[in-house]
């Protein structure tokens, strides 16, 4: 059996700027309000009229990924695509990064996991190469939340947080055993689905009856149980955390560098003080992007990797929690 390695990573991030300050002029909140629940500053939202969807910013991450590795888009095997903004209800994003890059008639996947969409898509195509089926696959996580937020004061507290972007990697197949994909770890908990939710469009609920219902359905727009999903968050990143540990034989002290989901920095600061690490160990961009759902963990391991902050040897934890419930872990040896 092979281990499998990421080869490449690239990152996409659209170019309109939006602070908490532009927000305060949308609706009712600051600056001061925003960073003081959530520690963001700043996140990116696409502007209308550019040509940016979750599918093209995928593809312009993925670019870069592919040119990262050293590999052109033939020696692509396979696609993983994970986001909860798909362009269309139906197919998904994966078949369109086949077609935007003029790929070979390769298999495409989507997954619809959320905030812990990368890590889940990581990790099955961690299963491809380990298994020998595939030799390369483009793992993708990419986001367009800002056209699907209610930017009144009503959704401020979820509008806030959200931005958008994408992220890429390429991982290949591996013959030392020793680095490369360790670990992966995931579990779900379905019974809380309702706390962190976008409940239409659905066959339940479909667009006919959305538009008929006018103004007074919310259920379109996303819903959070703040508190309650934070109260889990910190409980359910550091079992996994733990777990992923457990399964290598290795302790607190061998992380060399932790990447958690962006979903909010008190979630990261306390995950770090309970674990021990300082701010050399620990990677978060959510000040500058928000919470970029499925992109946010590719985006800050590329953004941590570029920065020279992840050397060979270094062991990598990435961990995500989300809506579903889901969450996960991956140990690295990078």
């Amino acid at each position: 059996m092979y281990n499998s390695k990421i080869i490449g990573l690239g990152k996409y991030l659209p170019d309109n700027v939006v602070t908490n300050h532009d927000l305060s002029k949308m609706m009712d909140t600051s600056d001061e309000w925003i960073q003081e629940r959530t520690g963001i500053k700043e996140r990116r939202w696409i502007k209308e009229g550019t040509d940016d969807t979750s599918a093209v910013m995928g593809a312009k991450a993925a670019k870069i990924a592919i040119e990262r590795a050293g590999l052109t888009k033939d020696d692509i095997d396979f696609i993983v695509f994970a986001t909860l903004s798909p362009d269309y209800y139906f197919p998904g994003c994966g078949v369109q990064i086949q077609d935007l890059l003029d790929m070979p008639t390769i298999g495409a996947l989507d997954v619809r996991n959320q905030c812990s969409g990368f890590v889940y898509a990581l990790s099955v195509a961690d299963q491809f190469i380990k298994t020998g089926m595939y030799k390369n696959i483009l793992v993708i996580g990419a986001e367009y939340h800002s056209n699907g937020l209610d930017k009144t004061t009503r959704g401020r507290g979820v509008t806030v947080i959200f931005g958008d972007g994408a992220g890429a990697c390429v991982l290949s197949r591996e013959e030392d055993t020793t680095r490369g994909i360790l670990s992966t770890h995931l579990h779900s908990e379905g019974k809380y689905a309702d706390k962190l939710i976008v409940a239409s469009p659905s066959i339940a609920h479909w667009v006919p009856e959305i538009i008929e219902a006018g103004d007074e359905d919310l259920s379109y727009f996303p819903y959070m149980d703040g508190t309650f999903v934070f109260k889990h968050a910190v409980v359910r990143f550091s079992e996994v955390i733990m777990e992923g540990l457990a399964k290598n034989n290795l302790k607190k002290e061998d992380i060399d560098m932790l990447i958690p989901h962006q979903a909010n920095l008190r979630i990261a600061q306390f995950i770090q003080k309970k674990f021990g690490l300082n701010d050399d160990q620990v990677f978060n961009n959510i000040m500058k992007y928000g919470n970029t759902t499925a992109a946010s963990v590719i985006i800050a391991l590329t953004e941590a990797w570029e920065e020279g902050r992840i050397k060979e040897g270094n062991h990598v934890v990435l961990a995500a929690f989300g809506s579903g419930f889901t969450w996960g872990s991956i140990i690295i040896k990078w």
